[in-house]
Order: structure tokens, then C-alpha cells, then sequence
């Protein structure tokens, strides 16, 4: 009986190891995951440096996500992302599990 299970193993580990689509699967998740385990990107006080560490922001839509927060008066929610140019609903899909728009406290501080 311990062949057969070793001998059923031998042959799931090659199959995985052989398809290149669950590989490519794995090394996604595994980078979705290292990516979850980051703190996710303030956009209202991300610097131009760490907004162009998120996949697919260069320079110029860094520099637009900034000239938006300024203007707007900053990010009331993830979702506002879109607005800035450059930035489509599947770009946005790939950022969201990355930044965040934290809720403004109107408390004073020691209030």
C-alpha cells in the first residue's frame, strides 16, 4: 500500500510541476500574497515614490494622483482613484488590494 501512495504522489508532483498554467497560478498567488502582507498605500499622504511602487503607476500618473488629491481636497474613497487620468477600472482592480483611504477623524487630537 505504500508504494501505491508514494507512486500517486510521485505522479501528482510531476503533473504539477509539469503544467506551466498552475505554475504561472502559483507564482500569481504567491505574489498576491507578499503583496497582502505590505501595508497598503495611504493615497492621501503617499509620496510620489511610493505611489510608483504599485504596478503600473510611473511617473506622470503619480504625479496625477497627487495634482488630484491636491485639488480635490484629497481621497474619500479608493474608488476615487479613477478619476485620475491614466487610471481605468482594470488598472484600478489590480491597486485596490494596495492602497487605502483612510476615514478623516474630526476629533482634535487629545479631544
Amino acid at each position: 500500500m505504500r508504494t501505491t501512495i508514494a507512486t500517486v504522489l510521485a505522479i501528482c508532483g510531476t503533473i504539477l510541476i509539469a503544467s506551466p498554467n498552475l505554475s504561472a497560478h502559483a507564482e500569481q498567488s504567491a505574489s498576491t500574497a507578499a503583496a497582502a502582507s505590505k501595508p497598503a498605500i495611504n493615497l492621501n499622504t503617499a509620496t510620489l515614490d511610493q505611489l510608483e511602487t504599485l504596478p503600473g503607476i510611473g511617473q506622470k500618473t503619480a504625479e496625477r494622483i497627487i495634482e488630484y488629491r491636491t485639488k480635490s481636497g484629497g481621497f474619500k474613497r479608493i474608488e476615487d482613484l479613477m478619476n485620475v487620468k491614466g487610471i481605468g477600472e482594470k488598472s484600478f482592480l489590480k491597486l485596490k488590494p494596495l492602497v487605502a483611504v483612510p476615514p478623516k477623524t474630526d476629533k482634535a487630537p487629545g479631544a
